[in-house]
């Protein structure tokens, strides 16, 4: 079955992650100091790399030779945050589905059982800022004092929805949309990849589309590989993107 270039390039280490140096320098030096965080708070842009940097940080702390920030990508913990599998101790959670008190209080109670396998049992709230006020409510003593193995990690676009008493008991990174050239030159290694032909213009109309969101670029340019085939026209590009 095909896979769309967004997901098939997704990063897997904190090398490939682009733009983010930041947070990248911070959450390694925090893994080798062992001084890891029960909360973070990461926001920015749609596309940014949120997401998937809690993913690196969940593979980063359960990757059977760590804590590490070089994660082996061979080990169980590791393959099965890769492939998106149902694992208990790294639960990923949609707030945009999963808003209200009932939830978190499911939420509350999965946190006091410890790791079935691995040192840590983490929890990825997507889209945290959709959270209601009494579900967060429920949750903030659980933030403000978790048992030793729980790591919360909280994505959102819109990092001002999240109340303060949550944000004051969390570690809060901001994610920088891409830089334009760099979106280019990523595009083009895929497009090398993929055997596809491309030139300057072509990638700079998709980066353009994208507004600095890596995820929106790949998924133009998928879309442009489909309407031109194994060589992206600029005229054609543009025409299809409007």
């Amino acid at each position: 079955m095909y896979q769309v270039i967004a997901r098939k390039y997704r990063p897997q280490t904190f090398d490939d992650l682009l733009n983010q140096e930041h947070i990248i320098t911070t959450l390694r030096n925090a893994i080798s100091q062992n001084r890891i965080a029960h909360g973070y708070i990461f926001s920015g842009q749609r596309g940014t790399g949120k997401t998937t940097t809690a993913r690196i940080l969940a593979r980063c702390l359960n990757c059977q030779k760590g804590p590490t920030d070089k994660p082996c990508g061979e080990c169980s913990s590791c393959l099965e945050i890769t492939t998106g599998a149902r694992t208990f101790d790294v639960i990923e959670i949609d707030a945009a589905s999963n808003r209200g008190i009932n939830e978190m209080k499911e939420l509350i109670r999965s946190v006091d059982q410890a790791p079935a396998r691995n040192r840590y049992k983490i929890f990825i709230i997507d889209e945290a800022h959709q959270i209601t006020s009494e579900a967060f409510n429920a949750l903030l003593k659980t933030i403000e004092e978790p048992p030793a193995w729980a790591v919360f990690i909280l994505c959102t676009t819109e990092s001002h929805k999240i109340p303060a008493t949550i944000a004051s008991r969390c570690q809060h990174f901001s994610f920088r949309s891409v830089d334009f050239n760099d979106l280019i030159e990523r595009m083009r290694e895929i497009c090398v990849l993929e055997g596809i032909e491309s030139d300057d213009e072509s990638l700079a109309v998709l980066a353009l589309a994208g507004e600095g969101s890596v995820r929106d670029s790949l998924s133009a340019l998928d879309q442009a590989i489909a309407c031109c085939g194994n060589k992206l026209e600029a005229a054609q590009v543009r025409s299809l993107l409007g």
